[in-house]
């Protein structure tokens, strides 16, 4: 980074800084202030745009964004401020994302805007059908590699690092990592039963690391798959969580047997009340222990947590997203490095975190060799993999594709029994695809493409 960056750096940072610490004595006004600070360093029409949407959705007192936002704002650590929401704006939002797209003229492919890295494969619970299950518990990224990741990533402009496992927080280096890398942001996936109120004051603190808890619905769910007595554990963490001001969010994996429960208004009305302030939902497909295609949501299921997650975004001050269903909002399928990727346990450099076959080891490979790789350029080649977004994935939208990519390069299992799902389960994967692809071509005609014309001509807009 040149001197006239960091005096741009330095510069927005001061800026966004002061209008943060406006928010506290009052968040609506202040938000409006902040979007006017953050859209004289926006980097293009697009990201304007967005900030003025954003603008346009503070001015609203009862918008759910300004709903959300005050919620934030009333219960999070000052740390949040002086590090989180500066990192995130300015370095990955801001500096970050033109650093990335310097890099990828220089590679001539796209720099991911977040890296999925699972240190330890080790966990205190054995969950029916974790995609994770069945990866070796035996060796893990040592601290050493672990930090040269996230300095390969954040020389390419990457400062968003997503930390998943196994369970993340049986690492003890884990928070020493996030604090020599202050300037970048990390949101953990965790069953929550190690988080107690020490760990809790701990990650408040450092301000750049924020726990994403996984639950299955309420006390029933969650305990038949997670064990029992885990809900109640889960409730205590994000108590301490919510006492020591640290910022949180939830996880959740729809499947065949809690889709209901999960689009029960009464599950996120909880998590509100704990003080969730984000959510994952993810739809269980069958790689890793238990890979059983009956554990799946049905089309009709996935369809219907789609709508939900879409009301949800209207009604709730919550921000939730859908790792599937909000194909649309990313332009399809975000693998093999066009907008991350996975670095496993053991190393292996995944496309995905549900794609568990690997050319690259990160231990003797750079994560600019691994974005340049031909299997990874490959599949950044076929996308989008589908034309409708609501059809992403390789994995059970478009399965044929991922057969090709493995057998193409051959892509090595990173785990025993990985192949099952482009050999044992291709015919069930197949008719998955086609059943939802009925549903999701209706879906997308009528919303994407019908709809968007007529709000795009509409008088309202005119």
């Amino acid at each position: 980074m040149n001197t006239y960056d960091l005096m741009k750096k330095y510069v927005a940072s001061q800026a966004i800084d002061y209008a943060l610490s406006l928010l506290a004595k009052d968040p609506q006004r202040n938000l409006v202030t902040l979007t006017r600070i953050l859209e004289l360093f926006a980097g293009g029409p697009n990201e304007k745009q967005q900030i003025q949407m954003a603008r346009k959705a503070f001015e609203d007192p009862n918008h759910i964004w300004t709903k959300l936002a005050e919620r934030g704002f009333s219960q999070l650590h000052e740390s949040y401020r002086t590090r989180g929401l500066v990192n995130l704006f300015i370095n990955e939002a801001y500096m970050g994302q033109q650093e990335r797209k310097l890099r990828a003229e220089e590679l001539g492919t796209p720099v991911p805007s977040l890296i999925v890295i699972s240190p330890t494969m080790r966990c205190n619970l054995d969950c029916t059908g974790c995609y994770a299950g069945r990866y070796s518990k035996e060796g893990e990224i040592d601290e050493a590699t672990l930090d040269r990741i996230i300095s390969e990533g954040k020389e390419l402009g990457i400062y968003f690092f997503v930390i998943s496992g196994g369970e993340p927080f049986l690492r003890e280096d884990l928070l020493s990592i996030a604090e020599k890398h202050d300037d970048a942001v990390f949101m953990v996936y965790t069953n929550g039963t190690l988080i107690d109120e020490h760990l809790a004051r701990r990650l408040a603190e450092l301000g750049n690391i924020s726990p994403a808890i996984s639950l299955e619905g309420m006390e029933a769910e969650t305990d038949a798959r997670r064990g029992p007595g885990t809900f109640k554990t889960v409730m205590k963490a994000m108590d301490n969580l919510r006492a020591a001001g640290a910022v949180f969010g939830f996880s959740a994996t729809y499947t065949r047997a809690n889709t209901e429960a999960l689009t029960d208004e009464a599950f996120i009305d909880m998590l509100i009340d704990k003080g969730a302030m984000y959510g994952w939902f993810f739809m269980l497909i069958p790689v890793g222990k238990d890979d059983d295609i009956n554990l799946m949501c049905t089309p009709a299921q996935r369809d219907t947590m789609r709508r939900h997650v879409i009301n949800l975004r209207k009604t709730k001050p919550i921000f939730v997203i859908d790792f599937w269903n909000d194909g649309p909002m990313v332009s399809g399928c975000m693998a093999g490095g066009r907008s991350y990727l996975h670095i496993n346990a053991h190393g292996d450099i995944e496309p995905c975190v549900f794609v568990h076959f690997a050319v690259d080891n990160i231990k003797n490979t750079t994560l600019k060799q691994a974005l340049t790789s031909p299997y990874f350029m490959d599949i950044k080649a076929k996308m989008p993999l589908n034309d409708n977004h609501l059809r992403p994935c390789m994995i059970v939208d478009n399965p044929h594709i991922l057969r090709d990519v493995v057998c193409r390069h051959g892509a090595r299992p990173t785990h025993e029994n990985a192949e099952s799902v482009i050999t044992v389960l291709a015919d069930d994967l197949d008719k998955y695809a086609n059943d939802y692809g009925e549903l999701a071509e209706t879906a997308w005609e009528r919303e994407y493409v019908t709809g968007q014309a007529q709000r795009t001509h509409s008088p309202q807009r005119e």
